[in-house]
């Protein structure tokens, strides 16, 4: 096989990987402005919100696990088929009871593409700096779903209604799969499954979201005993998340996806219920900051690949906590949302290299499992807290507190990062 052919065949496997994870995130925003027109419930709105990203986090454990166990190319497979499934179910919901369950499921799915996609990345490029601008690629793709959901569902709800926007991802998926045929088969590696860690994964996540939503807080000491269970789970030879990928890196992946997911959930209501927009005005309004994680991640990979993640990453955490307190305390929505954008398109790549670069070549899937399954626990915590805020209390004093936790990320990742890995570009 000559050289221009094997590099046409792994820049199709890139482009069907990201287009399989831009389903993902784009499923995790994509209902935020057709909430309204889903259920007139806060409560409902934001269970039809997590009841995708609850799981999805909850699994990306075992995804990531299963990857290793038994190949890449087979779980990515099955769970872009089973995304394609679900959506379409999903868009024959008779009520948001039957769609929450629905969400859960292709939450599962999700989690089966993202751990999976990274394991075959980190094959198919085996350069640290290839790696490194591949998941640019991979980020960019992918990321421009994360916060193109609320245009493209603004658009869709207005048009033909919130059914449209689960029927657009049966032909994106079949898209995916065609593009990404040729990923290799990756060997399995003989792992165990690890009930307890995963049982104590979803109930920990899911009684504290419950918690956070219905403001039941009897259940607090159950999630605290199924998170505590959890962490001693994983002290066990065979663990899915071995204690040798915990860092603080993983802390600030959550804390990218709690300001993102949150803010995006506070900002689609404050436009639709206090600004009076459409869902299709309300989905432009989000444009700046769209716009910008359709280039820059390309961007930052190569910046990454040349300086190391350390100061992309501090760089993308500053820029997001500026934008969202420029949008708390003025109406300058515009530079506001371009500075999240911005930020968020440095932030996720730069994280993305540093956990997955760091890890051993044979827990490349469990790492990246590891890593996005802080960030979408993180997405959970975003748009249950803030929900919850924004219940209580103002917009601005809302989005105040999502710019604090954000800034707080700028100063978590340079801590978590030795001198060693400071100093070393990818």
């Amino acid at each position: 096989m000559s050289r221009r052919v094997q590099a046409f065949l792994v820049a199709r496997l890139l482009s069907g990987l990201s287009l399989g994870y831009f389903l993902v995130m784009l499923d995790t925003t994509i209902v935020t402005v057709a909430l309204p027109a889903l259920s007139p419930s806060l409560s409902d709105q934001q269970w039809i919100s997590n009841g995708y990203t609850l799981t999805f986090a909850a699994f990306l454990l075992t995804a990531g696990a299963w990857s290793d166990r038994f190949g890449a190319r087979r779980v990515f497979f099955t769970g872009l088929t089973s995304f394609a499934l679900f959506s379409a179910l999903s868009a024959l919901s008779p009520s948001p009871a039957v769609l929450i369950a629905l969400r859960a499921l292709l939450g599962v799915a999700g989690a089966l593409l993202v751990p999976s996609s990274l394991s075959l990345i980190a094959s198919a490029y085996p350069s640290a700096a290839a790696r490194a601008k591949a998941m640019g690629v991979w980020a960019a793709v992918s990321g421009t779903g994360l916060v193109a959901g609320p245009l493209l569902g603004g658009l869709l709800t207005q048009a033909f209604g919130w059914r449209a926007i689960f029927l657009v991802n049966v032909p994106v998926a079949l898209v995916a799969l065609a593009l990404s045929r040729s990923a290799p088969a990756t060997p399995p590696k003989p792992r165990r499954f690890d009930g307890l860690g995963q049982v104590s994964a979803v109930v920990a996540l899911s009684t504290l979201t419950y918690a956070l939503v219905e403001g039941d807080f009897w259940v607090l000491p159950l999630s605290l005993a199924a998170a505590g269970m959890f962490v001693a789970s994983q002290r066990r030879p065979g663990a899915m998340l071995p204690l040798s990928l915990l860092s603080g890196k993983l802390l600030a992946g959550a804390i990218v996806n709690f300001g993102l997911s949150g803010v995006l959930f506070v900002l689609s209501l404050y436009f639709q219920e206090t600004r009076g927009y459409s869902p299709s005005a309300t989905g432009l309004a989000f444009l700046p900051l769209t716009i910008p994680t359709a280039f820059n991640p390309i961007f930052t990979g190569r910046l990454v690949a040349r300086i190391g993640p350390r100061v992309p990453a501090v760089s993308g955490f500053v820029l997001m906590s500026s934008g969202v307190f420029l949008q708390a305390f003025t109406s300058w929505s515009v530079p506001a949302l371009a500075l999240l954008g911005f930020g968020v398109s440095l932030a996720i790549p730069s994280l993305l290299t540093a956990v997955v670069g760091s890890a051993p070549p044979e827990l490349a899937g469990t790492a990246g499992g590891a890593l996005n399954a802080s960030r979408q626990t993180g997405a959970v915590l975003g748009v249950a807290i803030l929900g919850a805020l924004l219940n209580m209390t103002s917009a601005t004093t809302t989005l105040a507190v999502a710019g604090a936790v954000l800034l707080g990320g700028a100063f978590l990742f340079p801590v978590s990062y030795s001198r060693r890995q400071q100093e070393t570009p990818c």
